[in-house]
C-alpha cells in the first residue's frame, strides 16, 4: 500500500508522528470529558479530527471551567422510622 502512495519515507514518518500525536491528545481529552460527565464534549472529541488542537484546548481550557450548577430542589434527608427503631434497639 505504501508503494501505491508514492510518498517519500520522510513524509510517511511525519504522518505517523501526526497520527500518534492526535491519538494521544484525543484519548486524554476524551478521558477527561468522560470523567467530568460531559457527554457533548466526549462526542465532539470522538468525531472531529483536528490534529489534537481541540483536544488540547479541552484539556487545558474548557475542562477547567466551572460548570454552573443545575438547580435542583434540595431535599433534606431524614432518617426513616425503621432506622430510628433499629438504633433504639441497639442501645
Amino acid at each position: 500500500m505504501i508503494d501505491t502512495l508514492n510518498l517519500p519515507v520522510g513524509a510517511i514518518i511525519i504522518l505517523i508522528i501526526i497520527l500518534l500525536w492526535e491519538l494521544v491528545w484525543k484519548l486524554i481529552g476524551m478521558w477527561k470529558a468522560a470523567k467530568k460527565g460531559s457527554v457533548a464534549w466526549f462526542i465532539v472529541l470522538a468525531v472531529l479530527n483536528t490534529v489534537g488542537i481541540l483536544s488540547i484546548l479541552y484539556v487545558y481550557v474548557f475542562s477547567e471551567m466551572k460548570r454552573s450548577p443545575k438547580r435542583k430542589s434540595q431535599k433534606v434527608r431524614t432518617k426513616s422510622r425503621a432506622s430510628k427503631k433499629r438504633k433504639k434497639k441497639r442501645r
